[in-house]
């Protein structure tokens, strides 16, 4: 049996899901639809074609689903789709999809976002990440799996990030993040592999860090060219997935180069 606080606001259109927990003045618009055990905070806006999985957490003043900034959105019907077992902390905001973005803003599930964050237009999130405290995405963002996002990080429109990847605290990033990744700085720069979640997260043994880490050094060294190093690369270490999936990663087609070390 759901528990819905008499001052909330609900769409007698909206579709609420069983043992849901709505609070003081939460608002939800016509369109949306929330998942099974839910539990909703004071003051939390849900709006537009928003689709929330079961067991989501939503702390108060977050709003998902309100118009997007895109300043050539045109109303077109676009939708957000949120995973389960998510918890969203104070004054996040996530905002539905474009045209010129598939028409829909995808969240996985099992994820953690801190205060203040922002998901644009179009982003495309996979499971199991955290986004510290005002982490901020711009529109086209693609974010793996277990990927990690320091406070006060921003991204820039169409950046890739691969799986596993993390992003230091106060960092700009404005090229693509390999998997695996660790990267730092104003605008930043590719620091080395995340060897603390390859082992907590990944599961990867001592052994296939240290593989990794070779093919790493051949990727980024100094040798030839960034294209024949790949294909080295390859030669040497194409049998191990986790290189292929920086490989692959590599030489799809995008619209920013790899963040790469400083001296490479």
């Amino acid at each position: 049996m759901s528990n819905i606080h008499p001052s909330a606001i609900i769409d007698p259109k909206a579709k609420i899901g069983k043992n849901v927990a709505i609070g003081p003045f939460c608002v939800i618009g016509e369109y949306v639809s929330l998942g099974d055990n839910c539990k909703l905070h004071s003051h939390v806006v849900i709006d537009g074609r928003t689709t929330i999985g079961e067991g989501c957490e939503i702390f108060p003043f977050a709003c998902l689903g309100t118009r997007n900034q895109d300043l050539k959105f045109n109303n077109e019907p676009s939708e957000l789709h949120i995973g389960s077992n998510n918890m969203i902390r104070e004054y996040v905001t996530m905002q539905p999809g474009t045209k010129d973005g598939g028409m829909v803003t995808k969240v996985g599930s099992n994820s953690l976002f801190m205060l203040g964050v922002h998901i644009a237009h179009d982003c495309q999130i996979g499971d199991r990440v955290i986004f510290a405290n005002n982490a901020t995405l711009a529109g086209h963002v693609h974010v793996g799996n277990h990927v990690v996002i320091g406070g006060l990080s921003a991204v820039h429109q169409w950046i890739r990030i691969g799986d596993h990847a993390v992003i230091g605290g106060m960092s700009g990033v404005d090229n693509d993040v390999i998997p695996y990744g660790r990267v730092k700085g104003e605008r930043a720069s590719l620091a080395g592999l995340n060897l603390v979640g390859l082992e907590r997260h990944a599961g990867m043994s001592k052994d296939q860090v240290r593989k990794l880490q070779k093919a790493f050094n051949t990727i980024f060294g100094s040798e030839g060219t960034f294209e024949e190093r790949l294909v080295l690369a390859e030669q040497d270490y194409g049998d191990d997935e986790t290189v292929m999936n920086i490989i692959r990663f590599a030489q799809q087609e995008s619209k920013f180069p790899l963040c790469k070390p400083k001296a490479a």
